[in-house]
């Protein structure tokens, strides 16, 4: 099976099924020399694991990481680092009743259509846990980053109707969907309360700003910044847009208001504005990096669905099992993983091509 590697220069190759004995993955191309300990990459673990509150599935997994190779007495050896979690609460039986139907809003049918065969337990390789492998190389990215002067942080938007309409930092680990808000923390809780009694779930939004970005990171043509970013958050299974910036605000807006007007602040040029979410053409314009993912409802969902199964006859179905009623949360540091690893990729790749100017901007700063 193709495309379970990303990245040029920072290399991510994820493995492993929701139902397997484990997942993990592969990160080449880290420098040598970087301090990197189990508990850097458990600390992001931890935030998408499942079971940490009334708004995730019950499913008990400690998620506990294993650095396999790569990490010499706490630096990393500039080798391939391959990292490992156990699987440990599988209830493979809780899909033995659907194993020949498609559930609506999976991959199923797409698995099945393409290879006549699937794996129907939790989806396989399009299940949620495989996303364990890219934290695990987001942590160690954001490693990289902070090295650097860069700084990633996501959290929750918008979870159904309702939006968050202030930001607070300090507010996003307070509560247990992620918010900056703290009164739409509570709205949206009891909002997803109502989904539950009603076997039902929610979609919702996760923002992403990004801090320390120096100008110039990105291409002009196909590998521009907001084109890997898209295409590494898109490649999330419950992601379903992506924008940057003011995004699809745009198209109500008139060029004198959209676009950002440039000053100096000393030596540096800065904008006096941000819509354009800080890429402009493709690069970094060395402003704050803003985007969104949009994230739809959780696909199992216990109310009876309309379905085909591999007979090509028309059935109901039930689904069964630990399921979370949102996915908002847990795909929270999934973006924020995802962000850093792209940013390190095009960051080694400028740095390839410029590593004076890209030193001078740091010693500058």
């Amino acid at each position: 099976m193709a495309g379970s590697t990303f990245g040029k220069y920072f290399r991510v190759t994820t493995w492993g099924e929701s139902h397997g004995q484990a997942l993990g993955c592969v990160v080449d191309g880290v420098p040598a020399g970087l301090s990197l300990s189990a508990e850097d990459i458990q600390s992001l673990l931890n935030r998408r694991r499942p079971g940490r509150s009334a708004f995730t599935s019950k499913r008990r997994e400690d998620d506990e990481i294993e650095i396999l190779s790569g990490v010499f007495e706490g630096k990393t050896t500039g080798t391939p680092i391959s990292l490992l979690v156990h699987n440990q609460d599988q209830h493979s039986g809780d899909y033995g009743d659907i194993a020949h139907a498609f559930r609506p809003g999976h991959a199923d049918w797409g698995f099945f259509a393409k290879y006549g065969f699937r794996d129907y337990r939790g989806g396989g390789r399009s299940s949620g846990r495989e996303t364990i492998g890219r934290v695990a190389a987001g942590a160690i990215a954001e490693k990289i980053l902070a090295e650097l002067g860069i700084f990633v942080c996501a959290y929750t938007k918008a979870i159904g109707p309702v939006v968050c309409q202030s930001f607070d930092a300090e507010e996003i680990n307070k509560n247990m969907l992620y918010m900056p808000d703290h009164e739409a923390a509570e709205r949206a809780g009891i909002y997803l309360a109502d989904c539950m009694r009603n076997l039902d779930s929610s979609g919702g939004v996760v923002e992403c700003r990004i801090k320390g970005v120096p100008a110039g990171v990105g291409e002009p043509v196909f590998d521009k910044l907001d084109a890997s970013l898209a295409r590494a958050i898109c490649s999330i299974g419950a992601v379903k847009g992506f924008e940057v910036g003011d995004g699809f605000a745009v198209v109500r807006s008139r060029g004198s208001d959209n676009n950002d007007a440039f000053a100096m602040d000393g030596q540096r040029v800065i904008k006096k504005t941000n819509h354009a979410g800080g890429i402009l053409g493709g690069f970094s314009d060395g402003d704050e990096i803003i985007f969104r993912a949009a994230v739809k409802p959780t696909p199992s969902i216990a109310q009876r669905q309309e379905t085909v199964n591999e007979a090509g006859e028309e059935i109901d179905m039930e689904i069964v099992g630990r399921h979370d009623p949102v996915i908002v949360p847990r795909a929270v540091v999934v973006v924020e993983s995802m962000a850093a690893v792209t940013l390190v990729d095009l960051l080694f790749a400028n740095m390839t091509a410029r590593m004076d100017r890209i030193a001078s901007f740091y010693r500058d700063k």
